[in-house]
């Protein structure tokens, strides 16, 4: 499957943003969906997962109130809905899937290209 990232962009402390991973190439359905970010100089960090209806999400307790992910299966995209937004948050997002639901990077095959989020104090 490929991911295609989109959405990053500079946005103030306490703003929103939403980022979108848009998938073709294999039968999207079948495919937990998670986004990982990287700031510079840290390593990737699982940032939420979802699973292949929808109905089950994951998140790091730093993001989980503020960010919210979900899929539009029908549109082949999963998308991250981040509100708050804190200096902390400014990073590389990356979209990831796979048939298995992992906190780590390892645990993922297929990768999109990332986005830059950065969140100006």
């Amino acid at each position: 499957v490929q991911l295609q990232a989109s959405g990053g962009g500079l946005v103030q402390a306490g703003g929103s943003l939403r980022l979108s991973c848009a998938a073709s190439g294999r039968t999207f359905v079948n495919y937990f969906v998670a986004w990982f970010r990287q700031a510079p100089g840290k390593e990737r960090e699982f940032v939420a997962a979802v699973g292949l209806s929808g109905a089950r999400t994951n998140y790091r307790d730093s993001v989980r109130g503020r960010f919210t992910i979900y899929r539009d299966n029908a549109k082949n995209t999963v998308y991250l809905q981040m509100s708050s937004l804190k200096p902390e948050d400014t990073a590389v997002y990356y979209c990831a899937a796979d048939d298995m639901m992992s906190l780590s990077p390892e645990g993922w095959n297929y990768w999109g290209q990332g986005t830059l989020v950065t969140v100006s104090s």
